[in-house]
């Protein structure tokens, strides 16, 4: 299970699902483009659905639990695609085309990040310093 965090909010998704994502959130944004992303909530985070305002401006930040990247269905791909080009916004959606229930997730404080070793065996770190408000979990 990865994750994305945008403006202080964690959304952990399945990791062949958050590739998808971000092939469609990436293209997006490097034109410049906002649009809105939305997902159903289950029952434990309050039912209904929720919604993300994404803007080339904010940090997104793309993290996968997995090492390898899969195969990418162009199918769903597109599908996703369309669906962040429509007024709807990029609706969330299983590869087998079910919008997927969020559940509420633990987590944990954020923590520095090793960018880059320095000759000397140190290292560069990122130190994350946006508080997390909300955390939620894409199950499929």
């Amino acid at each position: 299970m990865g994750s994305i965090s945008y403006d202080g909010l964690v959304v952990v998704v399945v990791d062949r699902t958050l590739t998808h994502l971000q092939i469609v959130i990436v293209n997006k944004l490097r034109c410049g483009e906002a649009f809105l992303m939305s997902w159903k909530d289950s029952v434990e985070a309050g039912s209904g659905r929720s919604a993300i305002w994404m803007h080339p401006q904010v940090l997104v930040y793309f993290k996968f639990d997995g090492s390898r990247v899969p195969v990418i269905n162009e199918t769903w791909l597109r599908e996703l695609a369309d669906s962040a080009e429509s007024s709807r916004g990029l609706v969330v959606t299983t590869e087998a085309g079910d919008v997927p229930s969020l559940a509420p997730r633990k987590y944990s404080q954020p923590r520095g990040t090793v960018i880059a070793r320095t000759d000397g065996g140190g290292a560069d770190r990122i130190t994350a310093t946006t508080r997390v408000r909300a955390s939620v979990e894409l199950s499929s």
